[in-house]
């Protein structure tokens, strides 16, 4: 069996999701469908919550939202269903209007109340596709992704969810089977929550993970997995395969393909990945598996990671790396900081590391705790944070056999006149980073993938 993730553009207009659906109906009955909100819907139902908060019209855009999914119905959902469709996202319609009336009388958006909102995306387009589809069975998410609080957000409670979600589809084969990614509920609240940006790729992945799928088919308005983002390089390459470190690490650094969490459940259970063009069917995709061909394509990438943050601890104490490396990295994993570049060490006693710019207020207050005793007895003389950064990555299983990696990259970046501010080989040999300022981002990873490709 398969499971395929649509992903909202796949899902956003009526000629999307005609293709849609001949894609499905052409598939066997056992198909499991994961399917995003309409393309740019939550965007919009966030937008028109803050409006409604500030006292704007909210009324109008909420009217937009319905039209859109009304328009919809009346063109796709098979005549036999449309009754019921019709039924299921008014229902729908009105929570969201009674919600947004709430919210304009509050005049503010609960986080609770924000994540009832966005649900609500995927809770209309999930049974609309099911009406689409001949045979489309519904199954509702919220019964089957369940999640806990970790660190103030919200993850998946990974045994609860297999066992639901084995329970939930256990005769798969009177289908396709339609339900919505992203949504989740959390486990011992029963509150509405959500698996956050991507949310939808990782929905599918556990249940393609739990029920021991055949393939993970994500359907997305990009023929595959490229060597670098297309608008910045107009001949960059689509990469018929990846390994799953390689499409994990390109993800991390930045490639917005695929959500980087989904690529873990399938990968523990050797599923392979098929990254697919709603909009051009016929296109091969990029399988991701555990092989790669690393001597054809020793460089599978070239990623960036904008509003990076570079980190610097100068001191005596940074003479001992295992133990400033140690206690950094537990301090910040311990309180959601993730840290995705660890410089190489220089002579000037600093310890850098890069993390997203949004972290900065966080990784400052756990690091001026951790180190409290060191500040002050002189044994670190100061933590420096500094912004308008870019980490560039290079990425591919064949890195290990390019001699002089890292000197070739630096000395191309130094010809094209754009300054190194740290540098890493990351945690694996399959991933070299180096940080530059942001305005040369762009220049950086055209110098870079002239350089290998």
């Amino acid at each position: 069996m398969n499971v395929l993730k649509f992903g909202g553009t796949s899902v956003g207009t009526v000629e999307s999701l005609k293709n849609v659906r001949s894609i499905v109906e052409a598939l066997p009955s056992d198909t499991v469908v994961v399917v995003s909100a309409l393309g740019g819907l939550t965007d919009k139902l966030i937008s028109t919550a803050r409006l409604a908060a500030d006292g704007g019209d909210w009324k109008s855009e909420a009217e937009a939202i319905a039209t859109r999914h009304h328009i919809i119905i009346e063109e796709l959902v098979r005549e036999e269903k449309k009754i019921a469709t019709l039924d299921v996202v008014d229902s729908l319609l009105d929570e969201l209007k009674r919600t947004y009336e709430g919210v304009s009388l509050l005049g503010v958006v609960p986080a609770k109340t924000l994540d009832v909102i966005v649900s609500l995306g995927e809770r209309m387009s999930a049974p609309i596709v099911a009406g689409i589809i001949k045979n489309g069975k519904l199954h509702n998410s919220l019964d089957f992704i369940k999640t806990e609080k970790w660190f103030e957000k919200n993850i998946a409670d990974a045994v609860l969810t297999h066992d639901l979600i084995v329970k939930e589809f256990a005769h798969t084969n009177d289908g396709p089977h339609i339900t919505g990614g992203f949504i989740s509920q959390d486990r011992d609240s029963g509150e509405i929550t959500n698996l956050g940006r991507g949310g939808s790729d990782y929905t599918a992945a556990l249940i393609a993970a739990a029920l021991d799928a055949d393939m993970l088919d994500i359907w997305t308005d990009v023929d595959g997995f490229m060597t670098a983002d297309p608008r910045i390089i107009k001949d960059a390459r689509v990469l018929p395969t990846m390994s799953f470190i390689e499409s994990m690490e390109l993800c991390t650094f930045g490639a917005k393909v695929i959500y980087p969490p989904t690529i873990y459940p399938v990968f523990h259970k050797n599923i392979p990945i098929r990254i697919l063009n709603t909009f051009n069917p016929s296109a091969p995709g990029t399988l991701i598996s555990d092989s790669s061909d690393a001597n054809e394509y020793p460089v599978k990438g070239v990623t960036a990671i904008r509003n990076t943050c570079l980190v610097r601890l100068s001191g005596n104490l940074t003479e001992n790396v295992a133990q400033i490396n140690t206690r950094a990295y537990n301090a910040l994993a311990r309180n959601g900081v993730s840290v995705f570049l660890l410089a190489q060490p220089g002579e000037n006693q600093e310890f850098s590391f890069a993390i997203s710019v949004a972290d900065r207020p966080t990784a400052t207050r756990v690091l001026n705790e951790e180190f409290a005793p060191e500040l002050i007895d002189g044994a670190l003389s100061k933590i420096s944070f500094e912004e308008n950064l870019s980490t560039i990555a290079v990425v591919g299983e064949g890195l290990k056999h390019l001699k002089g990696l890292n000197g070739r990259i630096f000395n191309t970046l130094l010809r094209s006149g754009i300054k190194t501010q740290a540098c890493s080989e990351g945690n694996s040999d399959t991933t070299s980073s180096f940080v530059v300022e942001e305005k040369d981002t762009v220049e950086a990873i055209k110098a870079i993938h002239g350089l290998f490709f």
